[in-house]
């Protein structure tokens, strides 16, 4: 008797913020599990800014999601059934087919967690991509020092968060950017040198003068529009700038405006470089090397913002765009 697996699927192609009517859960049939494959049932899954991209047709470094079909996103879960070598019942898996409570796939579809008392959702944030993304931005692109001033926009996030304490243990003096007073507070407690609250800030440009009057040798990007505007000039000569995110676009529908002043880049001969993870995944073990004994003795921390159910997935990502996190946004299933 075959398994049953309840889906998000994207139902039509959101125009600006997606709304919960672009998504529908729907329960399909699953097949036994043929050689070399294995049945998995989810317990934690995550959203990411990035997927939105997806939810358009436009080229990108992606293929889209397709439309009455379940979404991908990272997942993790436990062997039911398997008829691979490689793993057995019971097993710790981390996969990128989330968006469902079970699934079916091939074991090079899978990766078993390592061996550690951490929770297994943090292979979802801190130590997942979230994690390694703010590693590889500014250890392989950015290559930051110690004594550098780094900026971090949208601080308080799922990679913010890492960029803010890995950059700290690294020697670096860190200025944090985050929209309200809870997450001011919160960035303080990781480590953060200084915090702008961009809402109640009325000149972001005067603000980073302020706070880094010798300039910003770092910017690790994840907004755009005008933080990335008053970074611009603020970066000391001879800055970089990690090209990580621009959440702030991502549902603009092409009204976004660029920043107004990239002659700074040619005047203050700056670097800017796009980061995406999957160029530096080759390092994954030596960040976990690094990451996990530090979760382990506690000098890193991370936070979660938790959904509870598969049906919350929608609003769960929606709020990623509302500020509705602090952390990684993951969803629990029963």
């Amino acid at each position: 008797m075959s398994q049953l697996s309840h889906q998000i699927q994207l139902l039509r192609r959101p125009t600006g913020l997606p709304t919960p009517a672009d998504f529908a859960l729907r329960e399909v049939p699953l097949p036994e599990p043929q050689e070399g494959e294995v049945l998995v049932a989810n317990q934690w899954l995550s959203v990411d800014p990035y997927m939105r991209g997806r939810m358009s047709e436009a080229k990108s470094y992606v293929p889209p999601f397709p439309l009455n079909g379940p979404l991908d996103g990272g997942a993790i879960g436990t062997v039911l059934a398997s008829r691979h070598p490689g793993f057995k019942v019971g097993d710790r898996v981390s996969s990128m087919l989330g968006w469902r409570d079970a699934f079916v796939a091939k074991g090079e579809q899978l990766t078993r967690l390592p061996a550690t008392a951490l929770p297994s959702q943090r292979f979802l944030g801190a130590l997942g991509m979230p994690g390694m993304t703010a590693w590889a931005g500014l250890h392989k692109v950015a290559r930051l020092q110690a004594g550098e001033t780094l900026l971090v926009s949208a601080a308080s996030g799922a990679v913010g968060t890492m960029a803010v304490q890995l950059a700290k243990r690294a020697g670096a003096r860190v200025i944090g950017s985050t929209g309200s007073a809870d997450k001011v507070a919160y960035l303080k407690t990781l480590g953060a040198d200084a915090v702008i609250n961009y809402r109640e800030t009325p000149d972001l440009d005067a603000e980073l003068a302020r706070l880094a009057p010798e300039g910003i040798q770092v910017y690790f990007e994840n907004v755009g529009g005008a933080m990335l505007d008053a970074a611009l000039n603020n970066m000391a000569l001879h800055g970089r700038i990690v090209l990580c995110g621009l959440i702030e676009q991502y549902n603009s529908n092409g009204e976004a405006k660029g920043p107004r002043n990239l002659a700074q880049m040619i005047r203050k001969r700056i670097l800017m470089q796009g980061l995406l993870v999957s160029d530096h995944w080759q390092h994954y073990g030596d960040f976990l090397a690094e990451a996990i004994p530090a979760f382990e003795a506690g000098a890193l921390q991370a936070e979660e913002t938790v959904s509870e159910g598969l049906a919350s997935m929608p609003q769960a990502f929606i709020g990623l765009f509302e500020g509705r996190n602090t952390g990684k946004m993951l969803v629990r299933l029963d």
